[in-house]
């Protein structure tokens, strides 16, 4: 046991920046990060960019212009990107999440071909392309609040086209987010049989059904066209529940698993780490962006403070990886700081 005050002064260790960065525990940096972006095929006649005005800073974006973005995370020592798609047309099934030529497809090949060191990680859901914005096929289900329900067998079907399809357009890892039981055995499985077998995935393992979603659903225009997904999205009050799903998700091959979100969540992100042993992601989502951003245009927060400690604190929690649409702000504070 330590001596007690006044042999043992903790203070001693803070007294200079010198000495902080000496017995720092946790370290933060660019490499940890993955950008987030947004590619809307309506945008390609244009090439141009649209704002989302519940994320400031944060834009829909052309091909041409997700291409610049990819460079420019390159340019700031950002490993990695995450594609999320809008397309031009949606239909009851989703089909356009599975097109060799659709919107993520496209953006992964443009993409690699201009940057081919970047990590290209892409969604696998059928959100952003269905009718009704679930992230599964429907089937009619009288005992459902509204006729009708998400069915899980069938979408695991779809899931597992689209992963196959976003591996062979280029990407180095799919990330399933539709919460379906047994879509990574799905996908892992279809993947293998395809050939595509040195293809990782990250899942999103425990993801909640939360109230800081709110942003990306106005961002990739995925909102339910009714209820909403708490039937299979987790219930934030679970805990164990996480890390039972964590570890299903383990046993059916996932390579990495992910907390989401990620401000609120730490617990779970330590609690999952320690069980699963695995690479760890947590997505510091949306809401929990658009929070920081509009209480630093207030003059609540300071902004670049306020995002470094919470970046650290999910590093402290056990992330490896952090998802965060801050990802090009921290990357230039942290590279003034060295």
């Amino acid at each position: 046991m330590p001596m007690a005050f006044p042999q043992t002064r903790m203070r001693r260790l803070r007294a200079s920046a010198g000495l902080r960065g000496l017995v720092r525990e946790t370290d933060l940096r660019a490499g940890q990060f993955v950008l987030p972006l947004f590619v809307a095929e309506a945008l390609n006649v244009t090439g141009g960019r649209e704002p989302i005005a519940t994320m400031p800073g944060v834009e829909r974006l052309s091909l041409t212009a997700a291409v610049a973005e990819a460079q420019e995370a390159a340019a700031l020592g950002i490993p990695a990107l995450m594609l999320f798609g809008l397309p031009a047309e949606k239909d009851e099934q989703g089909s356009g999440a599975w097109e060799e030529d659709g919107v993520v497809q496209m953006a992964v090949r443009a993409i690699k071909q201009a940057v081919p060191e970047l990590l290209v990680i892409t969604d696998v859901c059928l959100c952003e392309y269905t009718t009704h914005g679930h992230c599964g096929v429907l089937r009619d289900d009288a005992g459902a609040p509204h006729g009708q329900d998400v069915d899980n067998d069938a979408s695991l079907e779809l899931l597992a086209r689209t992963a196959v399809s976003h591996a062979r357009a280029g990407a180095d890892i799919v990330a399933p987010s539709d919460m379906m039981d047994g879509r990574v055995r799905a996908i892992r499985e279809e993947l293998d049989g395809k050939g595509l077998s040195r293809t990782p995935i990250l899942a999103y393992s425990a993801k909640f059904a939360s109230a800081f979603y709110g942003p990306f659903r106005d961002a990739a225009d995925s909102a339910p066209a009714f209820g909403d997904r708490r039937g299979y999205q987790m219930d934030p009050a679970n805990g164990r529940e996480a890390v039972r799903e964590a570890l299903l998700d383990v046993q059916e091959g996932a390579d990495m698993v992910m907390v989401k979100p990620a401000l609120a969540y730490g617990d779970l992100i330590r609690a999952v780490k320690r069980a699963t042993r695995l690479p760890v992601a947590a997505y510091n989502v949306s809401g929990e962006y658009a929070m920081v951003k509009a209480a630093a245009a207030a003059g609540y927060l300071d902004e670049r403070a306020t995002v470094l400690e919470i970046l650290t604190s999910l590093r402290r929690a056990g992330a490896e990886v952090l998802i965060t649409y801050h990802a090009k702000d921290a990357a230039r504070w942290l590279a003034e700081q060295s």
